[in-house]
């Protein structure tokens, strides 16, 4: 008699541990550790991960309840996930079934469906439930929402005529495509045989048969070579000369044709860091190294060069890359060099692609992921080598539960698999060149350009000159020569703005009211396209009021800009320009990302204009000119680390610019055009405002010099709210030691989010050895009592924002 230990799919507090189930004597041979399963839990059905089989349990044997269903004969989980989901657990305080799912492609996470299963007889049944039941004695219960009948069936259910049951459905379906399998050379003749000369088609049909025994073939093919019709084929698939067989064939994401390219020689820098990769690999030793090549350096040519030594050494490597938008052009690149062996995962698939992707990574038909943060746990059993490009991005960060960041879990797996991982940025993030400089990482510099092209020339230009010399447009004068000057030269531009819709917010010149979101304490925008106000956090939207909603004035107007109106200004300054806008609301659609930018690529429009997806990572040759319309949106929020973002994002948009034979330029518009990280980011200046930020951040007491943590609380009456969050702060400081400081509790940055106030404590510590077991303490709390009274409570232990 044997048991599996069972993770069971509820995330609930009291059952967050393995559940012992007895294994019917029959399936002890098919159940494997990393198995899902159905198991009995309550009055239900539930899906399980089989993270352990014993031959002993401490619970009573007849109280042990046997598996139900086995949903997997081969484990989709490996010895190596098993270990990270309690890994995970304990460092991001998660639930383990959350840890868990995180790692399964969407098709893989069980979705519940309910049925209403006829127990009586059709005739005992209310009338209006009977017709349901006449046809079938199982009945979906969206049916009886939809007709409105819950109240009936729930009386059947009282009276033991009916029952509701869970049933748990797997979202993914293996893709399959009707084939043709031709039989033997003998079989055919036979069946010639005893047709004589009736049908002169399917005589023909088989005589191309004959010399295609045994191929299974599409049944297109056969309508093209032999000009047959379907109901010709039928008929010689009747008489027996050949079968119709299902073959299961896998989705492809990426259905661009790939010209194959070859590896490039090497400058001395990337030839010095690829050693010390190679070096790593070769000794099978983890060693975490810092990639800081300025932009256009040609960190992705070492990628490639370290994963073809990785996949030569029979082992597999992962890529992550932050932005969707940056999938295609990576993926196109690593598919030049190596082919069918790449797979591509991230959330711009759909639910049928990524379990396919996934399924190639688990069935180990390729060697190299490519794909945003989730990829990070592609199932690979062997791995050699992992890569974030761009490594600073908050993107790697995950926002829910479990609130992992991608770093750490790549030098998880790094650690496990004795590989090397690297870490690569023109502006590596200052907790990860902090670690370098003490030699936690190792840094490898890449300081010159590959094709040796100077970087782009950048000019800073005051707004508040340009206001007071009487230009109230967005766009600066220089700015306008030099668009105009592309415009003439037949380059490109690349114009960036960290805004989507036409305008900020909707003011009442009168009485100064905006219009809000009523759910949240945040100002809609305004997007022009649909004629509406959206909030851009909860979704609301309405139609813009034609008078002040307080003082009922007509004087209510626009403020602020958006990629819209830029857009809109763009077309009246020059009309002959084509403009390509690429921002949430234009990408919407599933491979809008990969249309545009290949068709900016080829040249179809003169100035692509876009938020912070056009950031990083685009590469055309006939980008001359970046404009950065204004770099003040990122530098003032209220977050510790907006001067260190907008270093980051100013040195990469200007990293677009004069990365072949043509020079850049790039133009930055600012109203404070003194601060360091605008200034520095002219030249590219990494090493200079690095030790000028980590000053400010050593007189603040932020990272990296503290760790921080943020405990949030939220209720839907603001009084409940505050008073939880007091309980919080109150709760800390009496279990934590003196050398750590809580602050707060204070309201959020939005204070109230999709109906709900929210107030958050911040944690801020060197060393605090108690932290995590009072955190734990504190969730236990919080799901045994406070959970009951609607109180929301999130505990992030590395905020990416404050």
């Amino acid at each position: 008699m044997r048991f599996a230990q069972v993770i069971v799919d509820v995330s609930a507090y009291p059952v967050d541990r393995p559940f012992d189930y007895l294994i019917p004597e029959d399936w002890e041979e098919l159940i494997d550790i990393g198995c899902r399963v159905k198991v009995p839990f309550g009055p239900r059905n539930v899906l399980g991960f089989v993270v352990g089989i014993v031959a002993e349990s401490d619970v009573p044997v007849e109280k042990i309840k046997p598996i139900s269903e086995i949903l997997d004969l081969e484990s989709i989980l490996t010895e190596e996930m098993l270990s990270l989901a309690k890994w995970l657990k304990h460092q991001t305080i998660c639930y383990e079934i959350d840890a868990l799912q995180v790692m399964l492609p969407g098709a893989l996470r069980a979705k519940y469906e309910k049925y209403a299963v006829l127990l009586g007889e059709v005739p005992q049944l209310p009338q209006m439930l009977q017709p349901y039941f006449e046809k079938a004695e199982k009945v979906n219960l969206a049916q009886f929402e939809k007709a409105n009948l819950l109240k009936p069936l729930k009386r059947a259910v009282k009276d033991g005529l009916v029952n509701i049951e869970n049933e748990v459905k797997q979202k993914g379906q293996v893709k399959q495509v009707r084939k043709v399998q031709i039989y033997s050379r003998e079989q055919i003749e036979e069946v010639i045989g005893q047709m004589g000369k009736r049908a002169p088609k399917q005589l023909a049909l088989m005589e191309w048969m004959q010399d295609h025994a045994g191929a299974i073939v599409l049944p297109e093919q056969i309508y093209e070579a032999v000009q047959v019709t379907s109901s010709v084929l039928n008929s010689v698939i009747e008489k027996g000369a050949a079968t119709y067989i299902q073959e299961e064939v896998y989705r492809d994401p990426f259905t661009k044709e790939v010209v194959k390219t070859d590896f490039l020689q090497l400058t001395d820098e990337q030839d010095k860091a690829l050693k010390k990769i190679t070096e790593a690999i070769d000794e099978k030793r983890q060693e975490t190294f810092l990639l800081h090549g300025i932009t256009g350096s040609g960190k992705t040519e070492v990628y490639l060069q370290a994963i073809q030594r990785t996949i030569a050494d029979g082992k597999e490597a992962i890529v992550l890359v932050p932005e969707i938008s940056l999938t295609p052009q990576m993926t196109e690149r690593f598919k030049s060099r190596f082919g069918d062996e790449v797979a591509v995962m991230h959330s711009g698939l759909s639910v049928g692609e990524k379990y396919d992707e996934w399924r190639k990574v688990q069935q180990g038909k390729v060697k190299v992921v490519v794909g945003a943060r989730s990829a990070v746990f592609a199932p690979f059993k062997n791995l050699g080598l992992l890569i974030l490009d761009e490594e600073h991005e908050s993107t790697y960060k995950q926002e829910d539960s479990p609130r992992y960041h991608a770093r750490d879990v790549a030098i998880w797996r790094g650690n496990y698999y004795n590989c090397p991982v690297i870490l690569g940025s023109a502006t590596p993030a200052l907790e990860s060149f902090a670690r370098a400089k003490k030699g936690v990482y190792t840094l490898l510099t890449l300081s010159q350009r590959a094709k040796n092209q100077a970087l782009p020339t950048v000019q800073i230009i005051d707004m508040r000159e340009q206001l007071q010399a009487g230009n109230r447009s967005m766009f600066s004068e220089p700015l306008m020569e030099a668009l105009r000057d592309r415009l003439d030269k037949k380059e490109q531009t690349v114009l960036f703005l960290n805004r989507r819709g036409y305008s900020s917010f909707v003011l009442c010149r009168d009485c100064g009211t905006t219009v809000q979101c009523p759910n949240c304490d945040i100002s809609l925008t305004y997007h022009r396209y649909q004629e509406k106000l959206k909030c851009h956090y909860c979704g609301h939207d309405e139609y813009i009021p034609e008078t002040c909603p307080e003082c009922l004035s007509e004087n209510i107007r626009y403020f602020g800009t958006g990629t819209q109106k830029v857009e809109e200004e763009i077309h009246k300054l020059f009309p002959e320009a084509r403009v390509m806008r690429m921002d949430v609301d234009t990408t919407k659609q599933k491979g809008a990302h990969e249309k545009m930018l290949d068709a900016f690529g080829r040249g179809e429009a003169d100035i692509l204009l876009g938020t912070q997806m056009i950031a990083k990572g685009l590469d055309f040759p006939n980008i001359t000119l970046v404009g950065v319309l204004s770099a003040d949106t990122s530098l003032h929020l209220p977050d510790y680390r907006a001067a260190e973002k907008t270093f980051q994002l100013m040195t990469q948009v200007s990293g677009r610019a004069g990365r072949h034979n043509k020079l850049g330029e790039v133009y930055i518009q600012t109203y404070t055009p003194e601060h360091y990280a605008i200034q520095l980011s002219k030249d590219q200046h990494y090493t200079p405002f690095y030790e000028r930020e980590m000053h400010a951040r050593h007189i603040a007491g932020y990272p990296p010099y503290y760790y921080i943590a943020i405990i949030q609380v939220s209720h839907e009456d603001v009084m409940f709210a505050a008073e939880y969050a007091g309980r919080v702060a109150e709760y800390l400081r009496s279990n934590l030691s003196f050398n750590v400081s809580v602050i707060g509790p204070t309201t959020a940055s939005i204070a109230r989010l999709q109906n709900r106030y929210r107030y958050q404590c911040l944690i801020k510590y060197k060393v605090e050895p108690n932290l995590i077991p009072v955190l734990l303490q504190l969730i236990k709390l919080y799901r045994s009592e406070w959970i009951k009274k609607g109180i929301v409570l999130t505990v992030d232990l590395d905020p990416t924002m404050i």
